[in-house]
């Protein structure tokens, strides 16, 4: 069986794809991932024994230089925010048009005109469709509110997330339907009133792990919980990392991956001065944001892309930005988190993180250090490293070998 993999988002969507595609091939299916051409994401893949597809842009610049453009006013950001849907979903289709040649299934994550342009290769030619989304708040359920696009935010007042989950209908027309219906009239597909619900589906997949991220039953979407798609890392840490972390304490390690937004910079000096006051060491991940230790002093050391699930386990908290994969990983390796969330669904992570007990976020976008010290010493406490030990044995490993499986089984999509 050939199946196309499509995802267009940052490192916490490529890496769950390079998972399922090592499951996917370990079952002996053939396949194609569409994904963004960076170095670092073809990295990825190539850990899961696959080269990929490129997609519409490089993700890194793209999102770098929306996030260093001055700040519009809402109505031309909604529609820069058409134009470009426009063209990533008119992008996304030729690609995977040409990749879907010979393919059986496809499935498909990421931005939601990427995800559309899947869905209608898949609906021109017959092919059995799953959408996959690595976080409940992406999926209909009077349970919580959905995603509030900063051009489009919620009806002041609304309680309801039944009504609110009919305003994100009436989003994703405003700020999608243009390009995606221009598209499906240019291949002879009948224009969507109602773009979302044929897009995901009325069974889409959570990759998310259950205790995480729990699904509660709705009548709005008969959601698949999988379990995370965690792709095995085997590298080994560099050897100046594996001398500083043997030179004293278990470290903090303090990074914001695929977040590129500046004043990040002054989130990851708080972090590390709270670090330091409270007499911990500091890992620092440059991350796309470029991070990097202000003082040349033995107790901090910044690196770069390195194996997360051999770290974790040797530090004394993770301080993050609360993405689905960093989440997870803390989680597995049983260390506590500190969430300091900037956007989609990174505050949904953080309040699990607190609920859960083995950690804490204040909910703070731009942390002050008194938030971060406060944080930290909730996570640093015994009761929190004893509980995120304890959960660490209930997350699910095997959450793409399920996937794979029901991928791979006949009309289960």
């Amino acid at each position: 069986m050939r199946v196309l993999l499509s995802t267009y988002g940052s490192r916490g969507d490529v890496e769950p794809i390079a998972g399922l595609a090592a499951a996917l091939q370990e079952l002996g299916a053939d396949l194609r991932v569409c994904a963004p051409p960076d170095d670092e994401f073809v990295d990825v893949l190539a850990r899961a024994g696959v080269a990929p597809v490129p997609g519409f842009a490089p993700l890194r610049d793209w999102v770098t230089k929306l996030k260093k453009q001055p700040a519009t006013d809402p109505a031309r950001r909604a529609a820069e925010i058409i134009e470009t849907a426009k063209r990533i979903v008119s992008t996304q289709f030729d690609v995977m048009a040409a990749a879907a040649e010979g393919c059986d299934a496809i499935l498909a994550t990421g931005l939601f005109p990427s995800v559309a342009a899947a869905q209608a290769v898949a609906e021109q030619r017959g092919l059995r469709f799953a959408c996959a989304a690595f976080c409940p708040r992406f999926l209909p359920s009077e349970h919580h509110r959905p995603y509030e696009y900063p051009t489009r935010p919620h009806p002041p007042g609304v309680s309801d997330n039944r009504v609110l989950w009919q305003h994100d209908l009436q989003t994703q027309a405003a700020l999608f339907g243009e390009g995606i219906n221009t598209l499906r009239g240019r291949i002879g597909l009948a224009p969507l009133e109602n773009l979302r619900d044929p897009i995901i589906t009325r069974r889409p997949w959570l990759a998310a792990d259950p205790i995480l991220a729990p699904w509660q039953p709705t009548d709005l979407r008969d959601v698949v919980q999988t379990g995370a798609w965690i792709l095995s890392d085997e590298r080994p840490l560099p050897a100046e990392l594996i001398a500083f972390l043997e030179a004293g304490t278990p470290p903090v390690y303090v990074g914001f991956g695929s977040m590129p937004m500046q004043a990040l910079k002054e989130a990851s000096r708080l972090a590390v001065e709270a670090c330091r006051a409270r007499g911990r060491r500091v890992v620092l991940a440059h991350g796309w944001a470029e991070l990097d230790l202000i003082a040349d002093r033995a107790d901090g050391l910044a690196v770069g892309d390195i194996n997360q699930q051999a770290l974790f386990r040797r530090v004394a908290a993770v301080l993050h930005h609360g993405g689905a994969g960093t989440t997870t990983a803390a989680a597995r390796a049983g260390v506590p988190q500190v969430i300091v969330p900037q956007v989609a669904d990174q505050p949904y992570w953080g309040s699990r993180v607190a609920q859960l007990g083995i950690g804490a976020s204040d909910g703070a976008s731009v942390p002050s250090f008194d938030g971060l010290s406060d944080s930290l010493a909730k996570a640093l406490a015994p009761e929190t490293r004893a509980r995120a030990a304890a959960l660490a044995g209930t997350i699910r490993v095997d959450g793409a070998a399920t996937a794979a499986r029901l991928l791979l089984a006949p009309a289960s999509v």
